[in-house]
């Protein structure tokens, strides 16, 4: 029972946040609030809101490795959508045509997070100022003065369509779908934490796997519509984008969890989970620093096809 509940949790959050990003975007467009910083916001707010509420309710329940084990499994199982889009559709070379100075500085900030986050994994007795975590203010100061630096493609692009919903229907939209996305999400937390207690599986695996995966879905959504459409810069900036987001909400996600830092409150094994990520990565990056010369579609694919094994086998080790 359960895992039914479980399941049917993981369809409406996913159903939702795609409305969610739908009603965000006709906001963004048709109101007073419309303008890139505006908009990038409310669409990045939109498509994380599964992963926020999600590990609120984790932290309410006082389980710390599922609100941790899933920022950090959202952000590689996004790196996993990238590797298997590639891979499906290696024939289009998806990394050789895209604006590299656009994307490069996101996923080396990311790499920088990631690092930070793996240093005080290891390091027993971190640091803390008014019960926050040292790392979390000095990921929040690098994530402000790294904006400037962060590059955008300013060329014409062509845009993921969406449905013409008038401004109050999509602000109403909007309201009901998070409200929802927020109910489901939380039953998405409640019910991994029971899944775990009932089948003794590891919490930072149901965390870091199964509710990650489940959260990270409306932005495989979002990859293949701009893939569709050929817009491969916002396909591979908006998983990037995403990640580093999801590494603020990790942030507010200490902020709002007294008991001590929650890095210091976790098992070991986000550790892993965190290397995964710094590994895939960097396969990213190798990718998008790569000559543009290769022919052969699968000597192309092969670092998407490592990252995917990697998954699996990180999957399988910390089940």
């Amino acid at each position: 029972m359960i895992i039914l509940i479980f399941l049917l949790a993981a369809a409406v959050v996913v159903g939702a946040a795609i409305y969610l990003n739908q009603f965000g975007d006709v906001i963004s467009k048709k109101s007073s609030l419309s303008g890139a910083v505006v908009g990038t916001f409310l669409i990045a707010g939109a498509t994380s809101l599964p992963e926020l509420t999600t590990s609120l309710t984790a932290v309410y329940i006082d389980n710390p490795d599922i609100a941790v084990g899933n920022m950090l499994g959202s952000n590689v199982f996004n790196l996993l959508i990238l590797a298997v889009v590639d891979l499906l559709y290696r024939k289009r070379r998806l990394f050789q045509k895209i604006n590299t100075k656009a994307n490069v500085p996101s996923a080396l900030i990311g790499l920088l997070f990631l690092i930070i986050l793996i240093v005080s994994l290891l390091i027993p007795g971190t640091i803390s100022l008014f019960g926050v975590g040292i790392e979390m203010i000095v990921i929040v100061l690098l994530y402000v003065l790294s904006m400037k630096y962060i590059s955008s493609d300013d060329g014409e692009q062509e845009e993921v369509p969406t449905k013409d919903y008038s401004l109050r229907t999509a602000v109403i939209g909007f309201i009901v779908a998070a409200l929802i996305v927020f109910v489901s999400g939380s039953i998405l937390s409640i019910s991994g934490d029971r899944l775990a207690e009932a089948t003794g599986m590891n919490a930072s695996f149901v965390g870091s796997f199964l509710i990650a995966a489940s959260t990270s879905l409306p932005e495989l959504v979002t990859v293949l519509a701009a893939f569709k459409l050929a817009n491969y810069n916002m396909a591979i900036g908006s998983i990037l984008g995403s990640n580093l987001f999801n590494i603020q909400l990790l942030v507010l996600t200490d902020v709002l969890y007294r008991d001590a830092p929650i890095l210091s409150a976790v098992g070991s094994s986000h550790i892993y989970t965190a290397i995964l990520g710094v590994v895939m990565t960097l396969v990213i990056v190798y990718l998008l620093l790569r000559p543009s010369v290769i022919r052969n579609q699968w000597r192309y694919a092969a670092p998407s096809l490592v990252m995917a094994l990697l998954y699996i086998v990180a999957s399988y080790i910390l089940f």
